[in-house]
């Protein structure tokens, strides 16, 4: 493999494992903040009781996510500088605010409202409680939104002029309104609800399975989750077609590699405009992920819904292999979503920044023995990182409801001393993680 093909397959690998904690965490939060909605302002205390129990058990299962998926996030962004100079020299002048502000928004303020929420169990108002979490769900797609614009620019540059072989932003606006970052970000976040939605309804339906004894809770997660899916995954479908009109307009070759018409044409049409070179991305690649996707996406929303339809005529638990169809469902719509990820990245090669700086000349001068064994420990890392969120997550799923902590209060020892070393205050019980 050349150096090339090392610091793409580096980066290649790393941004598809992040990506698995990314669009679990955006389809869960939401749904989690739903569910602390409707248990801070139920009235009945006992129904009040289950709800609370629903969302401390979805939202521990969403904080381990939340927190293997940060370290995985960290390091994305400084391989910009180790493998991708060129980049950061040509481009950096463009869509480092909006890196700097994602990282400003995932890193702190969401890191800072999920804090206070984690620890604000009995300890803070309802309300306030409440619109923490909302605030959580609100920072991450923000998050999300300001990673779109940075790759947005990448698929399609707006709003910049090039001075002395480096971009400088002119269009702030142009930017922040990029129609392929914007449509884009759509398809994202109704990918992810889907995800969200799938997950929760599977592990609902594996505790039916085993004849739980927390019915009312495990069938509440898994009508909203169904819900959630069945409208998500038809809009994502629907916001899909959206953007082919885009990638027409903006990436051609693209567009022609996935209808398989022009690119031959195409490709010498390009070698006129910007010299000798090979401007088609790997077709088989492209369209076995497009196929994938929209098989997936299609099955995906056809299966909640009759899901959805089963479980509202109280069938879906009496009929094991209808619920064990919905377990299975669980890691489908992270495959396409993969999939998804794969058509946009590939689909722009040679380009590093449409049109305007390829690959090759991204590239950072660092020897080849540097690179593979940068890329060895970084997927290693990546790797084992997966393995131990995806292994907490389902140890934490299967224990059920009754081994949840989050939000558990336990008092303090017997020992604390009376009088002003042992106030009131301090014998209160106290939130633990």
């Amino acid at each position: 493999m050349s150096a090339a093909d090392l610091a793409r397959l580096q980066f290649a690998a790393t941004t598809g494992i992040h990506w698995l904690f990314v669009i679990l965490t955006m389809g869960l939060v939401p749904i989690v903040a739903i569910m602390h909605t409707r248990a801070a302002f139920t009235r009945d205390p006992a129904q009040r009781a289950v709800r609370e129990r629903m969302t401390r058990f979805w939202g521990q299962l969403y904080v381990i996510n939340y927190a293997v998926g940060i370290v995985t996030g960290l390091v994305m962004e400084f391989q910009f500088g180790l493998s991708w100079s060129g980049l950061s020299k040509f481009a950096g002048n463009v869509f480092g605010a909006p890196l700097a502000l994602e990282t400003l928004i995932a890193f702190f303020a969401e890191s800072t409202f999920l804090g206070m929420w984690i620890f604000g169990w009995g300890r803070l108002r309802r309300g306030v409680h409440v619109t923490l979490i909302w605030l959580v769900a609100l920072t991450a797609y923000a998050s999300g939104y300001w990673i779109l614009i940075a790759n947005g620019f990448m698929q399609h540059p707006v709003g910049y002029e090039v001075r002395d072989g480096a971009a400088y932003l002119t269009d702030f606006a142009a930017l922040l309104t990029n129609s392929n970052a914007l449509v884009a970000l759509l398809h994202l976040s109704l990918g992810a609800l889907t995800t969200g939605g799938c997950f929760v309804a599977g592990i609902s339906a594996y505790h039916f399975l085993r004849h739980t004894e927390e019915r009312e809770l495990f069938r509440t997660s898994m009508k909203l989750g169904l819900w959630v899916s069945t409208v998500a995954s038809f809009f994502v479908v629907v916001v899909g077609e959206m953007q082919r009109p885009i990638i027409e307009r903006t990436q051609p070759m693209k567009d022609a590699v996935l209808e398989n018409s022009g690119v031959a044409e195409l490709q010498a049409q390009l070698v006129k405009e910007h010299g000798p070179g090979n401007y088609v991305p790997w077709q088989d690649t492209m369209r076995i992920s497009m196929d994938t996707m929209s098989l997936i996406g299609n099955t995906v929303s056809t299966i909640t819904a009759i899901a959805l339809i089963l479980l509202w005529k109280d069938r879906l638990m009496r009929w094991r292999w209808a619920s064990w169809v919905v377990v299975w469902m669980i890691p489908f719509p992270f495959i396409a979503s993969v999939g998804g990820w794969i058509v946009r990245e590939v689909g722009r090669q040679p380009w590093l920044v449409y049109g305007q700086l390829t690959v090759e000349d991204a590239l950072s001068n660092v020897g080849k023995t540097s690179l593979l064994l940068s890329c060895t420990l970084f997927i290693a890392i990546f790797l084992a990182l997966a393995v131990t969120n995806w292994t907490l997550i389902t140890r934490f799923a299967l224990r059920g409801p009754d081994a949840t902590q989050l939000g558990l209060t336990e008092p303090l020892p017997d020992d604390v001393p009376d009088g002003p070393e042992g106030s009131a205050d301090e014998k209160q019980p106290v939130p633990v993680f």
